[in-house]
């Protein structure tokens, strides 16, 4: 499944792609419904190498991942266009794998992770929001099969990449 990087100058270890994807709030989830890419941005939470997040119980994106489970996760931490050099200073990771959805502990322990790390000033709320509206939500996991991340770190006073 992996493809070589073009610019290997700008390739990321794997180590720091998780160090990324687990500091992004959102992210855009790419699914296949059978005739035509779809891509949706969703927050989410990395835990225990998977990508989770909730959603309602019916949509275009799950009969998605019900129909084929292989999707493509993106984030875009930073980006700013440097006019003046004809480029972009960027920190991106994409992460490839098969999403299912969840139930019971992990389902529960996958929002409360979301919680923690959205809300983590909110937790007796967010319980209580678990409590109230689990059986009318769903929380999909992505578990990771490949993940690259990139990045043109340029240091914007001297234009000089940034190690």
């Amino acid at each position: 499944m992996k493809r070589e990087m073009r610019r290997k100058d700008r390739e990321l270890s794997k180590q720091e792609a998780y160090r990324l994807l687990e500091k992004g709030e959102w992210g855009v989830l790419c699914t296949f419904d059978g005739e035509y890419p779809y891509g949706v941005p969703v927050n989410y939470v990395l835990l225990n190498d998977h990508i989770y997040f909730h959603c309602a119980t019916v949509g275009h994106k799950i009969d998605a991942i019900k129909n084929l489970s292989n999707v493509c996760f993106t984030v875009v931490l930073s980006s700013e266009v440097i006019p003046s050099k004809l480029t972009t200073k960027y920190e991106s990771v994409i992460a490839f794998g098969k999403a299912k959805i969840v139930d019971g502990e992990e389902k529960v322990e996958a929002l409360r992770a979301l919680g923690r790390k959205f809300s983590k000033d909110y937790i007796e709320t967010v319980e209580n929001e678990i409590a109230q509206s689990i059986s009318k939500t769903l929380v999909v996991a992505v578990k990771i099969e490949e993940i690259t991340a990139k990045a043109n770190r340029l240091n914007t006073a001297g234009l000089e990449p940034v190690s």
